[in-house]
């Protein structure tokens, strides 16, 4: 080998040589750049999940705003409309000095009528507390049952035209399987302590003193859900035979009914109501810390599960 091929093969081992660490400082910029945006995100993503708010409980930016919560699915206590929530996030949106006005936006075939009557009561509350700042419910697709009986506890309700509202009873169902039993062969065995215990059991025959009982419990309850009505709605309700039997109305009826005070949706109440159309969302919805716990719990839940069936020689499939 001359000493010229040997120049020339350190030549091309030279420059292979930069080349390599030249793309391993190109990977490398790139990589820093990648972390730094996935950073950025999951910054972002966090802020927006936790609704960072200002050190005196007013939301970032302190803009005079209409306060928005929703109240979307059935009533019931640990579920998104539950009355946990929704007086959490009331108190939120009254308590904000940049509150003009809050809109309770439903969409609820209704549900518990304890949770139903907590949120009423909470709404009562605040609006005591806080004369100023008046409090409508917006009724968009749905609003019955335990919906209306916490519409109710606004100062107006408005509607869209085909709204469904109203459905002003109490209602109490289940399932009875005792013909399906016998034909089957299945007998039941209840032993209860307590002559009522077994009550309402579907696997029992209904007996006249028990449909009587929970008969007079609904319309217990029913008489409760009346007086509510009637408080929250005064003069403005005009009652006849049907308003509370149950029935549903449109939107449009519902007015003419004394059940609701006027059409409008929630953009219009915010601009031509309140006079504030920058909308503020204070319904407490699930961020991510929550979310990371329930599929952390689960997915731990799951492994502890399949460690004891494993070590009592269990099957895991």
């Amino acid at each position: 080998m001359t000493e010229n091929d040997a120049g020339w093969e350190r030549e091309v081992i030279t420059r292979l040589a930069t080349a390599a660490l030249k793309e391993q400082r190109r990977a490398r910029l790139w990589g820093i750049f990648f972390k730094l945006l996935t950073f950025a995100y999951i910054t972002v993503v966090i802020a927006l999940a936790f609704d960072w708010k200002g050190a005196d409980g007013s939301m970032v930016g302190g803009k005079k705003h209409t306060a928005m919560v929703d109240l979307n699915g059935t009533i019931a206590a640990g579920g998104d409309a539950s009355a946990e929530k929704i007086t959490s996030a009331l108190q939120a949106a009254f308590k904000d000095k940049n509150t003009q006005g809050v809109i309770l936006r439903i969409n609820s075939p209704g549900g518990s009528p304890v949770q139903a009557q907590t949120i009423y009561d909470e709404m009562k509350r605040l609006r005591k507390k806080y004369p100023d700042i008046p409090l409508y419910a917006v009724v968009e697709d749905l609003c019955a049952s335990g919906g209306y009986f916490v519409a109710v506890g606004a100062d107006r309700i408005y509607v869209s035209k085909s709204s469904i509202v109203g459905s002003i009873g109490v209602l109490m169902n289940g399932f009875g399987f005792t013909g399906l039993m016998e034909k089957l062969g299945v007998e039941r065995r209840l032993i209860t302590a307590g002559e009522n215990k077994g009550m309402l059991d579907p696997f029992s025959p209904m007996r006249d003193k028990d449909r009587e009982y929970a008969q007079k419990l609904a319309e217990e309850i029913h008489q409760q859900f009346i007086a509510v009505v009637r408080e929250g709605r005064g003069q403005r309700l005009k009652e006849s035979a049907d308003t509370f039997s149950g029935l549903i109305w449109s939107g449009e009826k519902s007015i003419q009914l004394g059940l609701a005070d006027g059409l409008g949706t929630l953009d219009s109440v915010a601009r031509d109501i309140i006079k504030a159309e920058d909308i503020v969302d204070y319904t407490e919805k699930e961020n991510i810390a929550e979310k990371f716990a329930k599929r952390f719990g689960a997915s731990v839940g799951t492994a502890m599960a399949q460690f004891v069936l494993k070590a009592s020689g269990g099957l895991v499939r």
